[in-house]
């Protein structure tokens, strides 16, 4: 199959000169991760919320607005595109060889869609999903944070491991999730809220737990592909983490599900 029948056309962009805040508007009102960035409709760039979390987490611009930071100082300039006729396992060997989300598609030198590893899950059921469970292709090297840790620790954690959410973990129980959207969130609410003097010093108060998500949904290690793709579609998420007797075992996420849908394609 060619990436251009997986693709989504509906392209959702944001010009490099515009500020901070007009791509979060973008984001949350599309519920989209991920925006191409663009200069006179061509494409320069692409901005994800982990940028923009690791960006406002960082020292450099912890008291900055992010009115006052431009798309083109936090958006990730060498773009990696593909064309639209390329077939769809390559287009997932280079997200998962390049480590990244999304990829816009080409049509020579305009960009026509963008496929992401969301748009890999959906093909991710039926008769050969079924035959494989949770526990055949898991990430088991769980990188997890205790709720009264920092969350400037939680972001340091997500950039050195390239993840983009943490299973927050005590006495080995599943507590919470904790992601790169609930941290963006976190950093914008906090510069909103705390006059700048005092943002230096009070950044270090806010906990894990402050901005975690309770009860968070998880999956077992026997279930098949199929189901956990489903609940990757049902409710967004972009990794589940798995429990077995109680205690978290692993994760498994949409990168995951590309590599077996990669491995299957080639």
């Amino acid at each position: 199959m060619q990436i251009k029948n997986l693709m989504s056309e509906d392209l959702i962009t944001v010009d490099k000169d515009q500020n901070l805040t007009d791509a979060l508007k973008l984001l949350r009102k599309h519920n989209v991760s991920r925006l191409p960035v663009t200069n006179n409709k061509e494409l320069v760039g692409i901005i994800s919320e982990r940028d923009i979390a690791n960006k406002l987490g960082s020292s450099k611009y912890e008291s900055m607005p992010a009115s006052r930071l431009h798309i083109s100082s936090v958006m990730v300039k060498d773009v990696i595109t593909v064309p639209q006729t390329m077939q769809l396992g390559d287009v997932a060997k280079i997200m998962l060889d390049k480590g990244i989300g999304s990829v816009p598609v080409m049509d020579e030198e305009k960009m026509v869609g963008i496929v992401s590893k969301a748009d890999f899950v959906t093909l991710a059921t039926g008769i050969a999903f079924d035959k494989i469970t949770v526990k055949e292709i898991m990430s088991k090297d769980l990188i997890v944070v205790s709720p009264t840790e920092r969350i400037v620790h939680a972001r340091r954690q997500m950039i050195e491991s390239h993840v983009g959410r943490l299973p927050v973990v005590e006495d080995e129980k599943l507590l919470g999730m904790i992601t790169s959207k609930d941290l963006m969130r976190a950093f914008i609410e906090f510069r909103k809220s705390v006059p700048e003097k005092y943002q230096k010093s009070q950044i270090k108060d806010l906990l894990v737990e402050d901005i975690m998500s309770s009860n968070p949904t998880f999956v077992s290690r026997d279930m098949t592909i199929t189901e956990v793709s489903e609940i990757i579609m049902e409710t967004g998420f972009n990794g589940l983490p798995v429990v077995d007797d109680g205690k978290v075992i692993g994760i498994i996420t949409q990168t995951d599900i590309l590599r077996l849908i990669e491995k299957l394609e080639s």
